[in-house]
């Protein structure tokens, strides 16, 4: 079997879920399970928030169709509503949560004939500027929404775009723009993301939606993932499968873009960008092998990558590399491609196989 796998901390998963519910003691939470949980998947993760989740958020149908397969009973949020009518009949009968973030989609709707009336979400766009009605439209769609036959709830959410950035002033703003419309009977409001859950207790309100936080990564590009109380969910283990010592001045991998400098010992790992490691990731990204960081040397291949083992001697062929996980935080590895810790979680593919430990 090829050596590289995803290992899933499911233990991990629910202290972080706990954490969140911790920090706004009597909101209950979604837990956003989208896009395969993040790349861990969604049975699993499913499954151990099993009895803990009040509800969980995810994008499409298909992901509210196996999440509603896992639990019979929980709510579940379908984040950017229905995207063509007779999708609310099916939302009808799974017995979804549904954003509904324009006059077309509300349109719809009120065409619909449905099997049970829905708990809706109508998606205020409190400056994000991606999906939402403006408050004035909001409070128009709120009259026309109530009491129709389709409804059974009326709920309000929208989404910050800077809680990520402390201090950011269109934070403050959005907060603003949502609470104006307080005025108006909702059965229950949802701000929080998983930065704003962290660092914004005026935004907790009566739903969180928490995401990357669950998965133990940070949400801010400035702050630890360890230092907020969250525990990684994923590490990303593959194996050194080949060393060998190369000359000063030779080069190392496709377009001899990487040349040593000085004689070096070179570590081949198996991993690469068909594996969802980023194909643009910078000579000197750190991997970790016996509790040392090394440095990526080299363009990352299809199936491998090398590393320059010169400053760790002791490294064999056959030691574990983490490309992220406990020893190396996947935010780490994040920045130094340029990117976050939710695009390399999400994109791990599917060749590589997940293991559990509960």
């Amino acid at each position: 079997m090829r050596p590289l796998v995803a290992t899933v901390d499911l233990a991990a998963l629910r202290h972080n879920h706990a954490l969140a519910k911790g920090c706004a003691p009597g909101a209950r939470a979604f837990a956003v399970v989208k896009a395969n949980a993040y790349g861990h998947g969604v049975r699993e993760v499913v499954t151990a928030l099993h009895d803990d989740a009040d509800g969980f958020a995810v994008a499409c149908l298909e992901e509210a169709a196996e999440v509603r397969a896992l639990h019979p009973s929980a709510r579940i949020l379908l984040l950017e509503g229905c995207f063509e009518p007779l999708e609310y009949q099916v939302a009808a009968h799974l017995g979804l949560d549904v954003a509904v973030q324009g006059g077309e989609q509300a349109e719809a709707l009120l065409a619909a004939e449905l099997e049970r009336p829905l708990n809706l979400w109508l998606k205020l766009d409190s400056g994000m500027h991606r999906l939402g009605f403006s408050a004035p439209d909001l409070r128009d769609w709120h009259a026309r929404l109530q009491g129709a036959r389709q409804v059974a709830e009326l709920n309000l959410m929208s989404h910050f775009a800077c809680a990520d950035e402390q201090g950011h002033p269109l934070t403050a703003q959005q907060l603003e723009s949502f609470l104006s419309l307080a005025d108006l009977p909702f059965a229950g409001r949802s701000l929080a993301n998983s930065a704003a859950i962290l660092s914004l207790p005026q935004a907790h309100l009566d739903w969180l939606r928490p995401g990357i936080m669950l998965y133990g990564a940070s949400p801010f590009a400035g702050r630890d993932a360890t230092a907020l109380g969250l525990q990684p969910a994923m590490s990303l283990t593959a194996q050194l499968i080949a060393i060998r010592e190369v000359p000063a001045g030779e080069t190392v991998g496709y377009g001899a873009a990487w040349r040593a400098g000085r004689p070096a010992r070179i570590g081949t790992v198996s991993c690469g960008y068909a594996d969802g490691y980023p194909r643009n990731a910078p000579a000197g990204t750190p991997l970790a092998i016996r509790g040392r960081r090394v440095p990526l040397a080299g363009r990352v291949s299809m199936d491998m990558l090398t590393v320059d083992l010169s400053e760790l001697p002791e490294a064999r062929p056959g030691d574990p590399v983490e490309l992220w996980g406990a020893g190396l935080p996947v935010d780490e590895v994040a920045r130094a491609c340029g990117t976050i810790g939710y695009e390399l979680l999400t994109r791990v593919t599917a060749r590589v196989p997940r293991r559990y430990r509960f």
